[in-house]
């Protein structure tokens, strides 16, 4: 499914990433852990192609597609988070509407909602992000501090979502500070100095 192998990181004089490498295959799920700063996001940001490394490399099967929450969100502010779903999914011409109601519905957002996003909470505005990370059918899913900003309730519906999409085959990488409560890891790493250590 996924391939890291090798990947270093340099901003400057400053090494983020020194010599990463890790594999997922299909219907895993991989936890990395690291403080903040510690260069989970960028190691996404590579997998996603959204920066380059400066070596290394990258190798995704043919078929996947990936879905991604890297950071905060961000979102068209005065709409609404249906709106917003539309609008993301409408890029790829894959916008399903039982789907993605489903969806906010299984994270208790009403998708007749029609406050704008900037009403919003952290944690709502987490929710999204899951939401849109997952709702194209995506197969492999990189999810960063997922958990941010959300209830107790909401963090058990959501890893009953991780493990419905684990059962699907689906390919799944949290970047957090900790492991999810009911939640079976295929691999854990910490991310420490640069360095990726298997845990």
């Amino acid at each position: 499914m996924l391939q890291v192998k090798n990947i270093s990181k340099n901003f400057k004089k400053n090494q983020v990433l020194n010599n990463i490498s890790f594999q997922i295959y299909p219907g895993q799920i991989v936890h990395i852990a690291g403080r903040n700063g510690s260069g989970k996001s960028t190691l996404f940001k590579i997998i996603t192609h959204l920066i380059k490394p400066t070596s290394g490399t990258i190798t995704l099967d043919s078929n996947v597609k990936i879905g991604a929450l890297i950071e905060n969100p961000g979102f068209i502010e005065y709409e609404s988070a249906l709106t917003n779903l539309k609008f993301l999914a409408n890029l790829n011409n894959a916008f399903d509407l039982s789907t993605v109601s489903n969806l906010m519905e299984s994270f208790y957002l009403n998708p007749n909602d029609n406050s704008p996003v900037s009403k919003y909470s952290i944690g709502m505005r987490q929710k999204i992000g899951i939401i849109q990370a997952i709702m194209e059918d995506q197969n492999l899913i990189l999810l960063d501090e997922p958990t941010r900003g959300l209830d107790p309730e909401s963090i058990e519906q959501f890893v009953d979502l991780l493990n419905k999409l684990r059962n699907q085959n689906k390919s799944i990488i949290i970047a957090s500070h900790d492991l999810l409560p009911d939640l079976k890891y295929d691999a854990t790493y910490r991310l420490e100095k640069g360095l990726l250590v298997h845990e």
